[in-house]
């Protein structure tokens, strides 16, 4: 009988429920970012690498998709800590 409950009680179970698939999200992002870490550092050695042989020019579309997972790791990373509710790609698009 739903109709008996007190209505706050259905917020807290929601509330729980939620906090469950957060984790998940959470779980599932920090992975993302560890392996969005690891693409970070062969992007890094792969830019010097095209700087040394390049006269000191770098790759603009490397330093472009750096810019983007920069952006996308800090979006996580605010979704991680709580600072934001909006989770990053591919929930949501990639800014």
């Amino acid at each position: 009988m739903a109709e008996d409950r007190d209505p706050s009680d259905i917020d807290v179970e929601t509330d729980f429920e939620n906090i469950w698939l957060r984790l998940v999200h959470m779980v599932l992002i920090a992975v993302l970012m560890s392996m969005a870490s690891t693409l970070l550092g062969f992007m890094t050695v792969a830019q010097f690498l095209i700087m040394a042989f390049n006269k000191r020019e770098p790759n603009e579309q490397l330093a472009e998709l750096g810019t983007t997972m920069g952006v996308w790791m800090a979006k996580a990373a605010r979704y991680q800590t709580a600072d934001s509710e909006v989770k990053p790609w591919p929930w949501t698009e990639l800014d």
